[in-house]
């Protein structure tokens, strides 16, 4: 059986289980995710998402940026609103004397 062929037979109740032992960072059992099963774990459904059509919204990592985009909460807009020269505020600088 290939990833793709396990991918689309997987159970939804296991891909639930899946999503929120990647939450919460253990299994149903409490044992502890290792950072080698939290990064497979999480490929599994982030393509059970994409092959069964999961909305956008509900997929694993969705950030709503809702009414916040294209405000000044959003840095594309306060590097533009600045008139600066579009230069990341947080970027470290080296400055030669």
């Amino acid at each position: 059986m290939t990833y793709e062929e396990l991918i689309e037979r997987l159970d939804p109740n296991v891909y639930k289980s899946l999503r929120q032992s990647i939450e919460l960072g253990k299994w149903p059992d409490g044992r502890k995710l290792t950072p080698q099963q939290r990064e497979i774990s999480l490929e599994a459904v982030i393509h059970y998402e994409n092959r069964h059509n999961i909305p956008e919204q509900e997929r694993v990592g969705y950030l709503d940026r809702g009414s916040k985009a294209g405000t000044e909460c959003d840095p594309s807009v306060r590097r533009n609103q600045s008139g600066d020269n579009g230069a990341d505020p947080n970027q470290f600088v080296e400055i030669k004397s």
